[in-house]
């Protein structure tokens, strides 16, 4: 296979913004129940605060506030944040009152046709396996293991 060489500039998602309609319930939310760190909390004006939060171990970060968007609360749909162990990270979320979704995988693995059994991938292969969860305004996510590596 030949080496592909791109020119021009390079792309990065920095940010994703999430339309919420309470911006402290939201706060609480990802910060004491899902675990992203609060990276910024700026309010200049009565009409405008952007809060900037984290998930750990990522280089993308989700922006909340007012005055950031005009999209509805609760339509931003299946957003992905990749763990390498899916079943602790499903019951820690639990543990802290995050309603996840059943662990399931594709079916047949190597077909894209929205079939899923219950359960984790037999081989646990990357890409496989998910669980999905929603914050209080119904801004969905998908949970997807990548790198399970068994102890």
């Amino acid at each position: 296979m030949g080496e592909v060489t791109v020119s021009g500039p390079t792309f990065s998602v920095e940010v994703i913004t999430l339309p919420v309609s309470d911006v402290d319930r939201a706060i609480r939310f990802y910060v004491d129940q899902v675990g992203f760190g609060l990276d910024v909390d700026y309010a200049p004006t009565a009409r405008f605060r952007v809060v900037q939060l984290t998930p750990p171990g990522s280089s993308c970060s989700i922006q909340i506030g007012y005055g950031l968007t005009s999209e509805p609360a609760g339509s931003v749909r299946n957003t992905y944040l990749v763990v390498t162990d899916l079943e602790t990270t499903r019951r820690q979320l639990l543990e802290r009152g995050v309603e996840v979704g059943e662990i399931r995988h594709k079916t047949p693995i190597d077909a894209w046709d929205e079939g899923f059994a219950g359960g984790f991938d037999p081989p646990r292969g990357d890409y496989a396996s998910f669980a999905t969860f929603s914050d209080p305004d119904g801004n969905s996510w998908i949970l997807q293991e990548r790198g399970y590596r068994a102890a």
